[in-house]
């Protein structure tokens, strides 16, 4: 007997070949699909990728250290090294462009995370028509950027504009131009941003609310703590991964954002609202200087990526995960 049991404790053990193919027979002994049609499904999602994200990246990567009309064909392309970014370091307009862009951004996208709070702490309370009124602060953020444009083209007229309007009405003698004014065109962008936005942050703040213990609350008003008391140290705690969350990707769809400029100013008065995305735009496809043009691109995207990560390094310490 204890010849039999050394013979079957030393056997050798199965190698992972062995297993795979083990596994394998028994799924198909089950009927279960190979492995290989899980990557059927992801296949479509994947060379839409590889084609409409990955190649075009890489394209512009490479004409970014040439010289490129467009015009003349792919043989018109010339290697003229780091050049544009030599250019670029010395261009004036890239450098107001990248000011107007910070202004725009670090103001719209703080404004947007507060006023987003504001609206998700008043939405989640016992009000009359609550659902219905959650729908309306989202229905800016999911309607057509054509329709929105034209409408506040509409509301900003320094003449007609119903802003106007109530601003004379309040006894302002002359009230601001708006968007044609290079003073206040800015302003008007940013408040249209913060508009369009709460919806989409309050939303989320909506969601992140959910997770917030009732108990603590309950434990912590019996032990005599006020609202704000509450909201500082509980609440806020809770919904710091969605404040994160909202920064990250708001400072990154801000600094994009091209649409509604284009729609509304484009970039004017002057170059008041020319933040970088119009102006890459512009040396592209108005000037047709494409090289020039992705060598500002990827320089925008390598700055992205830095606040990216230094948000992300800083999140490590303030974001509080339950």
């Amino acid at each position: 007997m204890s010849t039999l049991y050394n013979r079957e404790t030393t056997m050798p053990a199965e190698t992972k070949e062995a297993k795979v193919i083990r596994k394998r027979t028994a799924a198909r002994a089950r009927g279960e699909p190979a492995e290989w049609v899980g990557y059927l499904f992801i296949a479509p999602n994947f060379i839409g990728f590889l084609f409409f994200t990955l190649l075009p990246l890489i394209f512009a990567l490479v004409i970014a250290f040439t010289r490129w009309d467009v015009v003349s064909g792919l043989g018109g392309i010339q290697w003229i090294g780091l050049q544009n970014f030599v250019t670029l370091l010395h261009d004036p307009n890239f450098w107001e462009s990248a000011r107007i862009t910070l202004i725009y951004v670090g103001i719209s996208v703080p404004l947007t995370t507060v006023a987003g709070l504001l609206v998700a702490l008043a939405l989640n309370g016992p009000i009359p028509g609550r659902a219905v009124l959650r729908v309306i602060f989202f229905i800016p953020f999911i309607a057509n950027s054509v329709a929105i444009a034209t409408t506040w083209i509409l509301l900003y007229h320094p003449t007609y504009g119903p802003i106007n309007t109530i601003l004379k009405a309040l006894g302002v003698s002359q009230p601001p131009l708006w968007l044609v004014s290079s003073q206040w065109a800015l302003p008007a962008l940013i408040f249209m941003a913060v508009w369009s936005g709460v919806g989409y942050a309050s939303i989320i703040y909506l969601a992140a609310l959910q997770d917030v213990p009732q108990e603590l609350h309950e434990a912590a008003a019996i032990d005599g703590a006020g609202a704000w008391a509450r909201f500082r140290v509980i609440t806020l705690p809770f919904l710091s991964p969605a404040i994160f969350f909202l920064l990250v990707t708001g400072f990154i769809g801000a600094s994009q954002n091209f649409g509604m400029i284009n729609l509304m100013t484009q970039g004017g008065p002057g170059r008041s609202t020319t933040v970088l995305s119009y102006y890459i735009y512009q040396s592209g496809f108005q000037f047709y200087r494409f090289g020039y043009a992705a060598a500002m691109a990827w320089v925008m995207f390598l700055a992205v990526l830095l606040l990216t990560l230094l948000l992300w390094r800083i999140q490590r310490r303030g974001i509080f995960y339950s």
